[in-house]
């Protein structure tokens, strides 16, 4: 059995595992073709449902194997607490840099891979001045606007006041009969 608190603290490993599934990562978004400008476009337009498809599979995915890898014991979760304020204000820094580049940081990282310019030039200097710019701002906003519209961690069984198991059951199906249901009508 893997000693995971031994892993957690070698950092070169942990960096070297970040990279490995990183570019796993950005191969799969390519060859699942959401690193293409147009159709990024097409699913804004509401005529390429190509990305949602993609992320519902990678959210179904994710969602089974956590669960399983906590019911072993292998991982932990880590309910953050959110507020209305920093949803509003990461969801218009992402909002921004999407309608400027039409990439998201997933999206862009990919694109990069495939050689596209516009998303190293535009992406990935965008991210960084993006991140600079919010770490200097951070003080400021995180005693303001941050903090505004706090809300309680709860995860989606705990809000539901429902069994875990039972959650991810009926949120599987769902999925599954979207995903079909997109397929169905030619999306």
């Amino acid at each position: 059995m893997v000693d995971l608190t031994a892993l957690h603290k070698n950092t070169p490993v942990q960096a070297l595992l970040g990279l490995l599934i990183g570019i796993v990562f950005g191969f799969l978004l390519q060859k699942g073709a959401v690193t293409t400008y147009d159709v990024i476009l097409g699913q804004l337009l509401l005529t390429d449902f190509t990305v949602v498809k993609v992320m519902l599979s990678a959210v179904f995915t994710g969602m089974i194997g956590f669960y399983l890898l906590k019911r072993k014991g292998l991982v932990r979760r880590h309910v953050r607490t959110a507020s209305l304020g920093s949803n509003m204000v990461g969801g218009l820094i992402f909002g921004v840099g999407f309608a400027l580049l039409g990439y998201c940081p997933g999206t862009v990282a990919g694109a990069v891979g495939q050689g596209s310019l516009d998303a190293l030039f535009g992406g990935v200097v965008g991210l960084v001045l993006g991140a600079g710019l919010f770490s200097r701002m951070y003080p400021q906003l995180s005693r303001g606007v941050l903090q505004k519209g706090r809300f309680r961690s709860q995860t989606l069984p705990e809000l539901l006041h429902m069994n875990e198991a039972t959650v991810i059951g009926l949120m599987a199906i769902c999925m599954l009969v979207l995903l079909a249901g997109l397929e169905f009508l030619g999306f």
